[in-house]
């Protein structure tokens, strides 16, 4: 039987992560303005993940291990920033693969049981995959699905403030630095046409990761996320920002199908 964490490890692990994702004033303005965001980020998938948590009438020690999946699943974040001034991890590398190094070489997670730890590990490495292996084990899934369900809730929120905000400023990071070109790629339509998720060696300009965005509703697992996604607009949120065309109509016709075939 696993014994997860308490209270103590989960306040241990976000002072922690305080520390880690701390800035000073010599650094730039761009990286403390990042790593604002990310922190922000964190601390909102942990509400989102212990909203779906508590909907599911998870224990609170099981609450405190997705607590401390959400606290941790960015945090090559903020070394990806730092050495290579992106969030695009073809630019760079694979953030989800960096935040595993960096717990491992600190060893942060020392105080947990391994099977705890390993659980915490998977989680986090396939957050940002495409999709989910069917060979993993059921709790490893059931845990990565959790996380990958409150980590989309977050950025929908992130991306369309950002996408109808009314100072026009642009933040590259946030774009993954990809160009406001006219049009969609046609293997990003295609793909979202046959329901599924949007692969990013795919994604050619602003257009073309709004859509993967609007996407990710195919790729979310549990009832209470769904309910989020409609009570906020995310998907109609993201359409009023992509152009009139018949292709875009198309996409969001079939967003629009699959989730009323969840309610």
């Amino acid at each position: 039987m696993e014994i997860l964490p308490d209270r103590k490890d989960v306040d241990d692990l976000t002072e922690w992560f305080t520390v880690f994702t701390n800035t000073s004033e010599e650094e730039s303005e761009a990286l403390r303005l990042n790593f604002e965001i990310k922190r922000e980020h964190t601390k909102r998938v942990v509400e989102e993940i212990t909203y779906i948590g508590n909907a599911f009438g998870l224990s609170q020690m099981e609450l405190n291990m997705a607590e401390i999946i959400a606290l941790l699943h960015d945090i090559g974040r903020f070394e990806q920033y730092r050495n290579y001034g992106t969030f695009s991890d073809h630019r760079s590398e694979n953030h989800a693969e960096l935040s595993l190094k960096i717990m491992k070489e600190r060893n942060i997670l020392h105080p947990l049981a391994p099977d705890v730890r390993e659980l915490i590990y998977c989680s986090v490495r396939y957050h940002n995959r495409p999709s989910l292996p069917v060979t993993e084990t059921a709790r490893c899934l059931f845990w990565s699905k959790l996380l990958r369900d409150a980590d989309k809730l977050d950025i929908w929120r992130v991306v369309t403030d950002y996408y109808h905000r009314s100072n026009g400023e642009r933040n590259v990071a946030l774009e993954l630095e990809l160009p406001d070109t006219p049009g969609i790629s046609s293997a990003v339509f295609e793909t979202l046409m046959k329901g599924e998720i949007v692969n990013m060696r795919d994604v050619r300009n602003l257009n073309d990761i709004k859509l993967l965005q609007a996407g990710w509703i195919y790729d979310i697992n549990f009832e209470p996320s769904i309910s989020r996604v409609r009570e906020r607009r995310y998907i109609d949120l993201l359409k009023e920002v992509l152009p009139e065309t018949d292709e875009v109509r198309m996409i969001f016709d079939n967003i629009t199908s699959f989730m009323g075939n969840h309610n």
